[in-house]
This record gives structure tokens, C-alpha cells and sequence, in this order.
């Protein structure tokens, strides 16, 4: 009985494990929803063993003092592109067309080791943009424990409306590789999706809309019929459906299809995102990629913003003002892998409270995704734990400076 209390107030007597035990004692501990000063994290094996205060020091473990810092869960990266680097080194057209696989293959194990190293434990990879189904590999090679990464949720090839996706500007009819797979009707679409299932994908990634030629505006491109189908078809077999949609047309399908989450949202309108909310539908804003385009492009960051920046805060705000659940992803890939933290700033920046951030990061994005074994300082859940200078529940500049990462209760970095 006293250990089942313990365990509903979230401060547990140690779980069995089969390794030695490490014992973290920083300031405070932010546990995926609230701080808790004066807090100690016990690790057992891979799994959390107790949290709390005081906690008895088992023998043998190992303690470490981690005075002014903060203790939290893995964070959680909601929408990355490992297989792409950043655009003002290289243009997107540049990177699908002409750097080899290979090479777009160890660039991106580089890059699932800085985010890792940045304190994001597990990441949600929403398309290789050309690279075929590089990403299923990559994600193994990490599970195996051949190179280092976050967990991996991964969507192998996204899924296009024919003739409405890129590299363009050929000669017509020449056949040109693409960044996604192309569709044209319901049943093409429900073979698309299969086929990325059948590779090892666990996100069907889709795009309601986007331009067909160069220049010209996002317009909605996948039907209505093809959205639903699409979806339906993750859902049957247990798979999330995530959809890029930059226009209210776009995300209005995207909503009756009845998606899990909703990327990018600059259109959306007040009405839209009530929508969202009464539907369960998270939006991943990408604040940060918009921030990013607009730095290479000659902003300096000052006042007045650019349109696309102005546009994508306002979306923002209308997104929190409706209560809509936030998922915390950047587009990193548009911008530095290992920087992934810079989307939890703009989103403070932003409108968002730290601790709201913060939960975002770990427990929200735990469960928008349908991660039960992470995102939360828990006895019993997989030892995913970050310690970062300060206090980001005050500030969340704060995780941007890692002290420690521990993947699975190994120590990656320290």
C-alpha cells in the first residue's frame, strides 16, 4: 500500500533494474508538467527508478550534484528533416538532386547525433525529401545501437498531389526525381500510404496544399477524398497521419479527414483553429523555419518582421488563444540540427509561458504522438533525462545550455 501511494504521488521506491543506479541531485527537477525544487532523480537500468526528494542513495550508485541546473524529461523534436541541411547552404532543389544518397545518408547521422547531443532524446522525422526510405535505415541503425540518435519516429516519403510538388522547372514531360510521392485519386493514395507502412513508416506525412509552379501561391491540392482516404488508412493500422496545410482550404480538409496533426498552419483563422481544438488536432507551427528563412534572406531579426514571420505569429497566437495542444517542432533541417531548441524560444516569444513550453517539449508532444515511455520524469518510464544550466521554467532560453543527456539510462553526454 505505501508503495502504491508513492507511486500516484510520483515519489516511488526504487523499481528492479538490472544495472547499477545513478542518482541525479540538481536544483529542481521539471518532471513534464510542474517544478519541483529540491528534487532528486533515481535511475535503475533504462528505466526511472524514483523521484522526488531526499531520496535514499542505493549502494554502489552513483551520485551526481548538478547544483543551480534543472533536471527534466528527454525533449521531444515534433518536426524534423534529418536528410536535409541548412538552405542557405545548400537550396532544397540543390540537396534532392544532386547530392548522392550516400552522402545525404552520413550528413544525416551527423545530424541525428547533434540532436541528441542538443537534449532532444526523441525526434518525429516528417520526410526524407528525396531520400527515398533512408530514414526507416537510419532509425534502425539507431535502435541497434550502430550510430547515435534520438528515438525515431519516422514518414519515409511524404505524399504529394501529382505535378503539385518539386524540383520544377524542366523541360515538360521530362521526368524529374521527386521529393515525395506523387498521387492522383483516392486509390492511388491509399497504395501510397501502404507503401510507406509496408517500408516501416510510422507517420503518413501528406500535404493538403502547396503550388504547382514556382512563385505561384499554396492553394489546396490533395482532394478531400484523398485526405480521408489517406488518413484513414494510418489510422487503420495504428500509424499517425500528419499533414503540411498552409491555407485555410487546406487545413479545412485536413480537419474533416480527421488528422493527428496539422503542420505549419500560416492560414489558419479563429474558426479554423476551434475547429482544431473540438477535433483533438495539434498544430506543429514552425515558427522557427519561417524566423530562418527570413534570416537568410536579409532579415536581422529586428522589428518590423517580415510578412511570412508576421503571418506565422499571428497564426500562432490565434492557435493558443482556441486552446489548440501544441506540438513542439521546428523544421529543423531548414536550419541546424542541434539548434532545435530555437522553436521552444520564438514560441515564448511568442505568447507562450515557459512551463507551457516546456510541457509542450516533453509531455505534450509524448502524447500527441502516442509516446507512453517518455516525456515524463515517472518511476517505471525509460530514463530520457536532460539537465541544462539554470531555470527554464523561468526562462526557456535555458535548455538552449545542456549539462547532461541520458538516452535509456546511459550517459550520452556529461
Amino acid at each position: 500500500m505505501k508503495a502504491l501511494c508513492a507511486l500516484m504521488l510520483g515519489i516511488a521506491t526504487p523499481l528492479l533494474a538490472a544495472g547499477p543506479a545513478t542518482l541525479l541531485r540538481p536544483d529542481r527537477v521539471f518532471d513534464g508538467t510542474a517544478v519541483h525544487p529540491g528534487w532528486e532523480v533515481l535511475v535503475e537500468g533504462e528505466r526511472i527508478a524514483a523521484v522526488g526528494p531526499h531520496l535514499a542513495t542505493p549502494a554502489g550508485a552513483r551520485v551526481i550534484d548538478l547544483p543551480g541546473d534543472t533536471v527534466m524529461p528527454g525533449m521531444i523534436e515534433g518536426h524534423s528533416h534529418l536528410f536535409l541541411h541548412p538552405y542557405n547552404e545548400a537550396s532544397w532543389d540543390d540537396q534532392v538532386l544532386h547530392e548522392p544518397l550516400a552522402l545525404r545518408t552520413a550528413r544525416a547521422v551527423v545530424q541525428a547525433r547533434a540532436t541528441l547531443m542538443a537534449g532532444f532524446t526523441s525526434e518525429r522525422d516528417l520526410g526524407t525529401e528525396g531520400a527515398g526510405y533512408a530514414d526507416v535505415g537510419l532509425k534502425q541503425a539507431i535502435d541497434q545501437g550502430i550510430v547515435p540518435g534520438p528515438r525515431l519516429l519516422v514518414a519515409a516519403r511524404a505524399i504529394v498531389a501529382e505535378g503539385a510538388y518539386g524540383p520544377k522547372g524542366f523541360e515538360p514531360g521530362v521526368k524529374v526525381p521527386q521529393g515525395a510521392q506523387e498521387v492522383s485519386g483516392v486509390e492511388e493514395m491509399v497504395r501510397a500510404a501502404r507503401d510507406q507502412i509496408a517500408a516501416g513508416a510510422d507517420v503518413v506525412k501528406m500535404y493538403a496544399d502547396y503550388h504547382y509552379m514556382p512563385k505561384e501561391p499554396s492553394r489546396a491540392t490533395l482532394t478531400q477524398a484523398e485526405l480521408t482516404a489517406g488518413t484513414a488508412t494510418a489510422h487503420d493500422a495504428g500509424r499517425l497521419a500528419a499533414v503540411h496545410a498552409a491555407t485555410a482550404e487546406g487545413m479545412r480538409r485536413a480537419i474533416a479527414a480527421g488528422v493527428d496533426t496539422i503542420e505549419h498552419g500560416y492560414g489558419g483563422t479563429a474558426e479554423i483553429f476551434r475547429a482544431m481544438h473540438d477535433k483533438g488536432i495539434a498544430l506543429c507551427p514552425t515558427l522557427a523555419a519561417s524566423d530562418a528563412v527570413s534570416r537568410y534572406r536579409g532579415w536581422n531579426g529586428q522589428d518590423p518582421a517580415p510578412p511570412a514571420v508576421e503571418e506565422n505569429v499571428k497564426s500562432f497566437r490565434l492557435a493558443l488563444a482556441a486552446g489548440v495542444a501544441m506540438c513542439v517542432g521546428g523544421d529543423v533541417g531548414v536550419f541546424t540540427h542541434g539548434q532545435n531548441s530555437r522553436e521552444m524560444v520564438l514560441m515564448q516569444r511568442a505568447g507562450m509561458t515557459p512551463i507551457q513550453v516546456l510541457t509542450a517539449a516533453t509531455s505534450g508532444n509524448a502524447r500527441i504522438f502516442h509516446l507512453t515511455d517518455v516525456g515524463a520524469l515517472r518511476p517505471g518510464l525509460l530514463a530520457d533525462i536532460v539537465a541544462v544550466a539554470g531555470d527554464p521554467t523561468r526562462d526557456v532560453t535555458a535548455v538552449g545550455d545542456v549539462r547532461l543527456v541520458i538516452k535509456g539510462g546511459t550517459i550520452v553526454r556529461e
